[in-house]
């Protein structure tokens, strides 16, 4: 009789450690879901977005350049300064004319967005359902679409203020703040501001993970494990950016770092922050709490269906070929009587 096998290395650790079979339920829903693929399509979305965004950010710029002649001259002797000769004056015309054209780039611009934001929205609302296994139906295209316009302005608001509070929290070293309070030659609380303003960027990104987690699939789930969740995402978002900002520090030396570097980190920075989110909501999705409340689907309804089977009788075909053999039998039999009678 054969020893039953023994179980593997990963099953021994499933097995002893929850919080690891707890990552390999979520890796698995990740990858049973498409996660890759639509982190990609997101990456996609989101640097197709940024050339209409350049598009508004120039419209406006237009409008408040024409409003400043003074500013304009000011940009125009820099632009002179830094690029001179014929090439200086060809930068200068094309500035030029953007502003004149400010109306209409802006409103391309801004139509352009808000079509690339809401395909945007749509793709990340199906792939955050598709990471909690939700298949509820449409309620239609118009209310889907004012569902996603909604979503897709307080969401960007959201990371707008997120962006806006960490840069500054980035912006002001702690060496001015102790400054502004007159303290000199403070190395431990130098590093205790230091620890707060990383722990602010993670509360920040915790709080914009979470509302993207709980609110944007298409129905609602459970909001107490998303937020927990979300903190393994806002975790791995600020190791990414640390890892993010060294990269570009490297990069940036060279003039051919200079060029693409900056356009590669763009894309590796937004497809790793789909990832993260797509699969912190896997990790929510495959909880334990989430799992107890998942309802069971009952099987599917029996079908009974009648079997009708008509019976047309022996065709012509049959019956001639049933008289030939019974013929040819009752030959056979008969010669072979006759012969034992002779």
């Amino acid at each position: 009789m054969s020893e039953p096998a023994k179980p593997g290395i990963l099953d021994r650790l499933r097995a002893r450690f929850g919080w690891f079979d707890h990552a390999m339920r979520a890796n698995r829903r990740f990858n049973e879901r498409k996660g890759n693929y639509f982190a990609a399509g997101l990456t996609y979305y989101t640097i197709f977005a940024l050339f209409p965004l350049l598009m508004v950010c120039f419209g406006v710029g237009g409008f408040i350049l024409s409003r400043r002649p003074d500013m304009l001259t000011r940009i125009d002797s820099k632009v002179r300064t830094a690029v001179p000769g014929p090439l200086g004056q060809q930068v200068i015309d094309l500035m030029h004319s953007a502003i004149n054209s400010r109306a209409a780039v802006g409103i391309i611009g801004l139509i352009t967005a808000a079509w690339v934001g809401l395909t945007w929205m749509a793709n990340l609302r199906v792939a955050l359902s598709e990471m909690w296994e939700q298949r509820g139906h449409s309620p239609g295209f118009v209310r889907t679409k004012l569902s996603d316009l909604a979503a897709m302005m307080s969401s960007f608001a959201a990371i707008v203020a997120t962006l806006a509070l960490s840069t500054l929290a980035d912006a002001t070293p702690t060496g001015k703040i102790l400054a502004w309070l007159r303290i000199n030659n403070a190395p431990l609380l130098d590093a205790i501001l230091h620890g707060v303003s990383i722990l602010v960027s993670v509360l920040l990104s915790w709080l914009v993970f979470s509302w993207m987690i709980a609110r944007l699939p298409r129905e609602p789930v459970d909001y107490a494990t998303s937020i927990r969740a979300a903190w393994l995402a806002a975790i791995g978002f600020e190791l990414f950016k640390l890892l993010a900002s060294i990269y570009l520090k490297s990069v940036l030396r060279s003039p051919a770092g200079a060029t693409f570097g900056p356009v590669l980190g763009l894309m590796v920075f937004a497809y790793i922050t789909a990832r993260l989110l797509l699969f912190a909501t896997a990790w929510a999705a495959t909880s334990p709490e989430t799992s107890r409340a998942a309802p069971v689907q009952p099987p599917a309804p029996a079908v009974i269906a009648t079997r009708v089977q008509l019976n047309e009788g022996i065709k012509a075909r049959q019956a001639l070929t049933a008289a030939a053999i019974g013929a040819a039998g009752a030959l056979g039999l008969s010669r072979l009587v006759r012969h034992k009678r002779e």
